[in-house]
This record gives structure tokens, sequence and C-alpha cells, in this order.
């Protein structure tokens, strides 16, 4: 390719440099947060305890101790052909659905190389339909549904080949990129952030801006939105269903905690699918590049680090009353309150600024044409629903109140069975106490507010300055009328 025609196809705004550490920071990153996957799952285990045992006394740790305690399966245990057919089963499934099943076809927003990308948009009802045929296979099997025990029998085995999955994708289209060529009939370009040279970080970041496939049956893939909405959020929900199946299955019972939990990240997610055209707006499109950080984020990460707070009620269960579940509907209601008011508030006026639900506000025109709101939701401050967001987080872990505990050996116990239904009633006896690990496990179940703490204020700041860059003075003029990032008065 000729040095006129990489610029042609190079999107209008230049690489504006190194984020997330660099080179470094995106080898570290792409080898460490996999490592995170799979150190919560063998460090909070139904075998042993949440925390092992082991690192309450870490002067007792050896490494023999430890692989008994975790269950550790050995290198060749980490990854299994059954698992890996049905897992590529399941995306078969979610393209199946996409391209069968009716959906409204939007365009996206204008590419910086000119024209709109077409988008067909079915998530909720994709996500409905496999959800339904669960349910049904549930009211037939009960919690012995095969669905729910493959699960929780192959989880360690289910993130690797997600994380192969991600990384064959992030393979995939860095080396696909490089046949983007001038002029293109498909509108393909490169990211403006991914196009560094340097190969790591390119891969990690994403080089082409939105790749797409042409598969037989399946039509036009657009990779990115794909990974974006279906497999890993349903998957997130299926992963929560699976555990309340193996808590019922070992209880009797399902926890208020878990039906909590697991009902409201269900909303969360349908929420989201329902919405899904919201999707065109917002960064993870409009500006990233494909690659291994949203591969890996989408397929791997969300589900399996999302539902870390359910995988540890199914083995200890935590009721919490009427009085505790009262908190949490408090703190999900106004998370989500504002949360979903403040993207209905922006979406709207994109829309239609003359809706009459919208009018009022008030707002500046940027040179460039564009219009940022001054008032309403967005004139608290410049990012106030990822603020909602975050609050909303915070009920999807304090359902596990002061956690950690430890699992009695069977000579423990009396060899009861559970007893109790799903409306009511308590096990005869309980495998597990909290002991010496009570708060230690929190480093678990705490560990995802505080994980999406930081990465709101990160994709709070990237964002910053993509529009620093974007609208200039107009920018600075807009931060002095909306002094606050995320909470007002506060940050």
């Amino acid at each position: 390719m000729s040095k006129s025609e990489r610029k042609s196809v190079l999107p209008s705004e230049p690489s504006h440099g190194y984020e997330f550490g660099g080179p470094l920071g995106a080898f570290a990153t792409s080898f460490g947060l996999p490592l995170v996957c799979y150190l919560a799952t063998f460090l909070c285990n139904d075998i042993s305890g949440c925390p092992v045992p082991s690192a309450l006394h870490p002067s007792s740790l050896s490494i023999a101790k430890l692989k008994e305690e975790t269950g550790w399966p050995g290198f060749q245990g980490l990854a299994s052909t059954k698992v890996t057919a049905w897992v590529l089963a399941y995306y078969s499934l979610s393209l199946v659905l996409q391209a069968a099943l009716p959906g409204a076809v939007t365009e996206g927003v204008e590419l910086s190389s000119g024209g709109r990308l077409e988008y067909k948009f079915n998530a909720f009802s994709s996500a409905l339909t496999v959800v339904i045929i669960a349910a049904a296979g549930t009211f037939i099997q009960g919690p012995d549904f095969p669905l729910w025990t493959f699960i929780w029998d192959n989880y360690t085995q289910l993130i690797t080949v997600n994380l192969g999955v991600a990384f064959s994708l992030a393979c995939f289209v860095y080396a696909r990129s490089f046949s983007v060529k001038a002029g293109n009939k498909e509108q393909r370009e490169l990211a403006a952030g991914g196009h560094s040279g340097n190969l790591v970080y390119d891969w990690f970041i994403g080089r082409e801006l939105n790749p797409r496939v042409t598969l037989p049956v399946f039509g036009t893939i657009d990779i990115k939105a794909f990974c974006e909405l279906r497999p890993g959020m349903l998957g997130w929900v299926l992963l929560n269903l699976a555990f309340c199946a193996h808590q019922y299955k070992v209880y009797g019972y399902v926890s208020d905690s878990m039906i909590f939990i697991t009902s409201f990240q269900a909303l969360y997610v349908f929420d989201a699918l329902y919405m899904e055209p919201s999707i065109l707006t917002t960064m993870d499109i409009t500006t990233d590049g494909f690659g291994f950080m949203l591969a890996f984020g989408d397929l791997a990460w969300l589900p399996f680090i999302y539902s870390l707070q359910a995988r540890y009620l199914a083995v200890y269960p935590v009721n919490l009353g009427y009085t505790g579940l009262a908190g949490l509907f408090a703190v999900q209601g106004f998370g989500y309150y504002i949360f979903r008011s403040a993207n209905n508030e922006k979406n709207r006026f994109r829309t239609n600024p003359k809706d009459p639900k919208v009018a009022h506000l008030k707002y500046i025109e940027t040179k460039s044409g564009s219009k940022l709101l001054i008032s309403g939701w967005w004139g608290m401050a410049r990012h106030i629903n990822y603020t909602g967001d975050w609050i909303m987080a915070w009920s999807y872990c304090l359902p596990t109140g002061i956690a950690g505990y430890i699992v009695q050996q069977p000579s423990s116990l009396n060899g009861h069975p559970a007893d109790g239904s799903i409306f009511g009633g308590t096990p005869t006896r309980s495998p597990v106490v909290q002991g010496e690990a009570r708060g230690w496990g929190m480093a678990i179940t705490y560990f995802y507010v505080v994980y999406f703490a930081i990465l709101l204020v990160h994709r709070e700041m990237r964002d910053e300055e993509k529009c620093m860059r974007k609208y200039g003075k107009d920018w600075e003029e807009y931060r002095k009328k909306v002094p606050w990032r995320l909470i007002p008065y506060i940050y």
C-alpha cells in the first residue's frame, strides 16, 4: 500500500498516542487479567473455602497444599474438547438467532471516511429465545437441567474456551486489518488509536475500527457489535441462573440474596439489549478499534467476573430478610433511576432536540455543530450516567455481606440432606461455615465494585481526552459550565 493510499484509509483524526500504559501495559493486561479470572475461580471455591484456608495462614502455605485446596486439575484439565465444542455451538446459536429472527436495521454514526454502516438489532429477542428454552428445560428437569449442571461442572474449562475465542478473534482481526484498501466499498477503516505501528499494542487496542465478515447463511456480521451485547452479556445471565440451580440443588431453596442479584443483573442485561441501538454512539463503537481489549472484555471478563457474587452465594447462601432487601432495593433503584434517566435524556435529545421532554434543556453548540447539554442530568456532571452505573454495582456486592467461608470436611457433617423449597425453607445441615474466613472473602465478592470504579474513572478520562481533541476550546467552555466529572460537588 502506497503512502497516499494508507492516508486515505486512516481516520481523519490522527493517532493520539498510547493508552493503557503503551505496549508494556497492553502486554501486562493481556496476560494479567486472564490470570485474575483463574485466580478468582481457584481461590474461592466449593472444595475448601473462600478464600482457600492456606491464604489465611501464609506461613504454612505450600504448593502441594494449595493444589489440594484449589482442586487444581493440572494444565491439561483447564481445557476440554467437549466444552470447546459446546461453547462454539453456543456462539453459532447466537449467529443463527441474529440472522433468523426479525430485527430493525439502523444506520450508525457517520464514519470519518464518509458514509454510514448498517446494523441489524435483535439481541433482545435472541436472548429472550434462549432464556425461554432454558426456562422450559428447568420446568421439566429442575436444577438437573443439563445446561445448569454443565456450566457448574465445567466452569474452569468455560473460562479457557472463551479466552481462546477472544484471543483468536483478536489475532484474526489484526491480521485482516492489513487488507484494508483505499476507497473500499465495504467502508472499512482503521481506528484512530490502533495504528501506532507496535504489534502488541495495536493487537490489544484494535487496529480496525469496525471489522466485518460475510458468512454463508449468516450474511454480514459486524464482529465488534456482535461481541458487545450477545454471547457475553447473555452468558452472564446464564451463569447466574446456573448458580441459582446449584444452590437449590444443594440447599433445597434459593436465597433472597441470590434472587435479588440474579433478577437485577438480568434486568441490567435485558435493559441493555432492549436499548441495543444506543451502542452506536458509544466510544466502543465510534472510537475504539476491535482487538483483544474488547474481545476479552466482552467474552470472558464480563461474564465470569461480573457473576462472582452469584457464584459465591451458590456455595454460601445469605438470607437478607425484608429489611436487607428494602435497603438493596433503595440502592439499586436510586442507581438505576440516575443511569436510565440520564441515558434516555441524552438519546432523546440526540434523536429529536425538539421533543417536548427535552426541548427545555440548555446547551452550547460547538463549531463542529454538536450540541452539548449543560442542564438537566448532564448539567449536574459530565458523565452522570457512570455514577448511576456504579451505585448499581454496590447493590450487586452488598448481598454477599461480610463475605468468606470455610467448607467443612465430610466427617464433620451428619450427612443429612437439604430440606426446603424455592419459596423458603432452610437446609438441615450447612456444608459451610464462615469461621476465620469471615471478611476475607470480600476481596472476591467486592472486587467488582472496586474494579468498576477504576474502569469508569479511566473511561471518563479517555472520553475527556477524546472530547478535548474533538471540540477544543468549546470543550473548555463546556467544562466551566459543567465542572463536575462524575459526582456533583465531589469529583
